[in-house]
């Protein structure tokens, strides 16, 4: 059975109803000075410009325009490769000749940027309606580009975020640097500030703890499971080699308790 790009636009929550698919193509318009093209070395920015600019006649683009607009490249054949899910606001001008609309990247589909190609079937058409893109076949989901680990001291996770770090191939090194030590991190609610200091010692390194957090949201601790993971922010307060004494991991975190308050005004009981 062929994967269909409306299997992917489901599984992100859209509607292929409620979307429409745009091919742009690698190639200026000097006819035009005030509606350039694009090319192998624009920017995000003069894509999402290039984009946001449409035609007003109904026969060029849709006079109501649907919400979710899946914005291909095209490559070479009949191969698209996508370059951003984004959000239609609304109309914001019109010249008579062109329409701006209010653009932001979605973050559906985020993870499939410049990996997700799909077989466009038809050459000359730049645009299509959601349901008809939705039959055309997925031919390549090219695996993610490896994200470098930025450093423990450097590391600053929100949830979604440290659940990508602990599920998604691009972060293997990531995860292979959190699995060789051990230490102290903190958790910080978001809303109201509030830390948790802990811990990962002993058989348990710091990939193991957080990958329990990134699972369930409280990692076992009572005072977090009546709190939104979704609130939590992750980072790292001292790393140690594995065969640091326990006694020395035991200090340091007493240590940062002490000096985050989080007993007295924090998320520790103890």
């Amino acid at each position: 059975m062929t994967l269909t790009l409306g299997a992917i636009l489901q599984s992100a929550g859209i509607d292929p109803k409620e979307s429409q698919a745009i091919r742009h193509a690698y190639v200026r318009n000097p006819g035009d000075p005030d509606h350039h093209g694009i090319h192998a070395d624009s920017t995000d920015d003069e894509i999402m410009f290039y984009t946001s600019e449409q035609s007003v006649r109904p026969q060029k683009f849709p006079i109501a325009p649907p919400p979710f607009w899946v914005v291909f490249i095209r490559e070479g054949g009949d191969r698209a490769r996508l370059w951003a899910v984004v959000e239609n606001r609304g109309e914001v001008s019109n010249d008579g000749i062109h329409r701006m609309f209010d653009l932001v990247v979605s973050e559906r589909m985020l993870d499939l940027r410049n990996r997700l190609v799909v077989g466009w079937r038809s050459p000359r058409a730049w645009r299509l309606n959601g349901p008809t893109a939705a039959a055309y076949p997925v031919m390549e989901i090219a695996d993610a580009q490896p994200i470098p680990f930025p450093g423990f001291d450097r590391l600053v996770l929100d949830y979604a975020q440290l659940q990508g770090v602990m599920r998604e191939h691009r972060y293997a090194a990531w995860r292979t640097a959190l699995a060789s030590v051990i230490g102290i991190y903190l958790i910080t609610d978001t809303r109201d500030g509030r830390h948790y200091v802990g811990k990962a010692d002993g058989e348990e390194n710091i990939c193991q703890r957080w990958n329990a957090y990134a699972t369930n949201g409280h990692g076992g601790n009572v005072e977090l499971r009546t709190i939104d993971p979704s609130r939590f922010r992750f980072s790292l307060l001292r790393v140690f080699d594995p065969a640091t004494p326990t006694s020395a991991v035991n200090a340091a975190e007493s240590h940062f308790k002490r000096a985050l308050d989080s007993i007295s005004h924090g998320l520790n009981r103890n």
